[in-house]
């Protein structure tokens, strides 16, 4: 017995010497949870509607972006649509540049602080040599639950309009003010859209609008995969149909359905 008690404690020793180490080696090669998180995006839409107002004519939009964020509530992307040439001054490419810092206020109340650039590469301006329809836009949202309100400022003539557009002065404070709510319905993954806004443009009160959109969309998988989602949307507007016209007098603002399907990586 004592020959064999003797190499049992030397075994049980040993199996407890090595199980400290290998804690400590998990322990040590443990990696803590990155603060940064970077997705991106793309998505095949009927048509591309801004504000209730059509950049492609209805004849389909391809669009995608990067978005990168910080835990610390900072975040930024980047985004592209084609639009319709005759929609934006003979412009076909729209590319977004926005960041800004989102930061808790409370368990289900959060204030978004922003700024968002939309870009025209294609440079072309309004009446051939008006404006830039080069914008920049600072924002400001609170979202409680499902439910958001957010307020846009121009700090740019907005979208070129300037006095090229019957000589009364610059756009420059224009304003978008939007209720938006996202409700999960008591179906799986399927969500209701609603959402009212209110342009307006300063000093050029035929540009000033109100658009509502109702719609829903479904978040779901392929073959596996996550990060789908489809949705058909109904939108119109009140827009002046003499201002939002494209270059050969197709209306712009008017009432249309918009279906797409998307996929976040």
């Amino acid at each position: 017995m004592k020959n064999l008690i003797k190499p049992v404690l030397l075994a049980s020793m040993f199996v407890s010497t090595f199980s400290v180490y290998a804690a400590d080696e998990t322990v040590a090669t443990e990696q803590p949870a990155s603060p940064h998180t970077v997705t991106a995006n793309i998505g095949f839409f009927t048509d591309y509607t801004f504000r209730g107002i059509s950049y492609t004519r209805e004849r389909g939009a391809v669009q995608g972006g990067i978005d990168y964020s910080h835990s610390s509530g900072l975040y930024a992307g980047v985004w592209a649509s084609n639009v319709q040439q005759d929609a934006l001054y003979g412009n076909t490419v729209e590319l977004d540049l926005y960041g800004g810092y989102v930061r808790p206020l409370t368990e289900s109340l959060s204030l978004n602080v922003g700024f968002l650039q939309f870009f025209y590469p294609d440079a072309n301006h309004a009446g051939g040599t008006g404006g830039s329809p080069n914008t920049t836009e600072l924002n400001a949202a609170l979202t409680y639950k499902y439910f958001t309100l957010k307020h846009s400022y121009a700090v740019t003539n907005f979208f070129g309009i300037n006095n090229t557009f019957g000589g009364k002065g610059d756009s420059r404070g224009s304003g978008y003010t939007e209720f938006n709510v996202a409700y999960p319905l008591p179906v799986v993954d399927l969500n209701l859209a609603l959402h009212v806004g209110h342009q307006t443009v300063h000093n050029y009160s035929d540009g000033n609008y109100t658009d509502w959109l109702v719609g829903v969309n479904k978040d779901f998988s392929i073959a596996g995969s996550t990060g789908w989602n489809a949705g058909l949307n109904y939108t119109t507007t009140d827009a002046n149909k003499a201002w939002y016209v494209d270059a050969k007098g197709w209306g712009t603002g008017g009432d249309r359905v918009i279906g797409y399907i998307k996929r976040t990586f």
